[in-house]
């Protein structure tokens, strides 16, 4: 394969260059990880060796074509509208793929790209307007007062809660959640958080994920995601993420499949609980199935009460039985408590990892 080209548009930082190299060589200045990557990417071989996130399981190493990751930078360009010399923040760490395709986007599609570091409120000390960004939810959180900055942003890594999406109704970024994993490279839908056919989204008011072009969808006989799309990927990518198909290119997602709790027989799915209790649950929590002798499952919640927090038990627990939206099933049996949860460098929950750290220390 031949080297891949760049833009004669493309910027990094304000810079300008006249070849790859130049790109390579200016990177080292600031960032061992980006200079190692499009070291890598401007080289003659066919493929990137890129890294899972780890959040359903250990990371694993896996093979994805440069031509693939290239079809994937035009589809999101021509998605969003986004033409040579687009105005974009990098804000993402480039070990994953998020980062990865922005540097790729930027580079084919000849944007103007600025790097900042990734940490958890990268609009701190910016006032710069950029076109287009992409962040993970807790980056949204911090930076919700400067979101006014960018003008169209894409949210992934995480699920964005009720009450940040509350908080986006107010702003006049158009702010998109995207569904997908590394093996799809990133994104294969959106779906608008804060304005639904150019207008801000009603309360209550729901939106689905939509595909990006040429991309098929259906679901096997567990009801979870399988996803086509040969300009990205080669083989048929079979997810573990419960959906229920609106259209042909329509979907809302349910939850994961790993997750899916069998508690007397119903089958619960806690992220759509979760969903439910974010608007009554300030502190991180999660609900999980632990086993019980009656039910099979029995469903609990545990809460990242912190070192400082002040927890009224009694009182959330009145709060969550009085929630009318939820069904007697989805109201947790029992509550926990722990200071912090384990979590993937990209600050996903690992679930089962910190339901086994809560459950060693409750032994000892």
């Amino acid at each position: 394969m031949e080297k891949p080209k760049f833009h004669k548009n493309f910027t990094l930082n304000g810079f300008s260059f006249t070849n790859t190299d130049e790109i390579v060589q200016y990177v080292q200045s600031f960032s061992a990880e980006t200079h190692v990557f499009l070291k890598d990417w401007f080289s003659n071989t066919a493929f990137i060796v890129v890294q899972t996130s780890g959040s359903t399981g250990k990371p694993k190493p896996i093979k994805l074509l440069k031509s693939k990751m290239i079809n994937s930078a035009f589809a999101t360009g021509k998605f969003f509208n986004l033409k040579p010399k687009t105005t974009a923040l990098l804000c993402l760490p480039v070990q994953y793929i998020a980062g990865k395709m922005m540097l790729i986007r930027a580079i084919t599609l000849g944007w103007h790209l600025d790097i900042v570091a990734s940490n958890a409120n990268p609009l701190a000390t910016l006032n710069k307007v950029y076109d287009f960004s992409a962040m993970v939810p807790l980056q949204v959180e911090n930076a919700v007062d400067k979101l006014h900055l960018i003008k169209k942003l894409i949210v992934g890594g995480g699920v964005v809660s009720n009450k940040l999406q509350e908080k986006l109704q107010n702003i006049s970024t158009q702010v998109f959640a995207t569904y997908g994993m590394t093996e799809s490279i990133t994104h294969i839908a959106v779906k608008k958080l804060n304005h639904a056919e150019g207008f801000r989204l009603k309360k209550n008011q729901k939106t689905y994920y939509t595909t990006l072009p040429n991309t098929t969808i259906y679901v096997d006989e567990r009801n979870c995601l399988v996803i086509k799309n040969e300009k990205v990927t080669n083989e048929i990518v079979f997810t573990n993420d419960v959906v229920s198909l609106i259209s042909d290119t329509q979907f809302e997602w349910l939850g994961r499949f790993d997750n899916v709790i069998n508690s007397g027989g119903v089958k619960l799915h806690p992220e759509k609980i979760e969903e439910k209790l974010s608007k009554i649950i300030e502190q991180h929590f999660f609900v999980t199935g632990i086993s019980d002798e009656v039910l099979g499952e029995k469903l609990i919640l545990i809460v990242e009460k912190g070192i400082s927090s002040n927890l009224d038990v009694n009182f959330l627990s009145a709060k969550i039985k009085a929630l009318k939206t939820l069904s007697k099933f989805e109201i947790p049996k029992e509550m926990y408590f722990t200071e912090s949860f384990v979590e993937t460098e990209t600050g996903k929950i690992q679930r089962k990892k910190t339901l086994q750290h809560l459950q060693t220390s409750s032994k000892s």
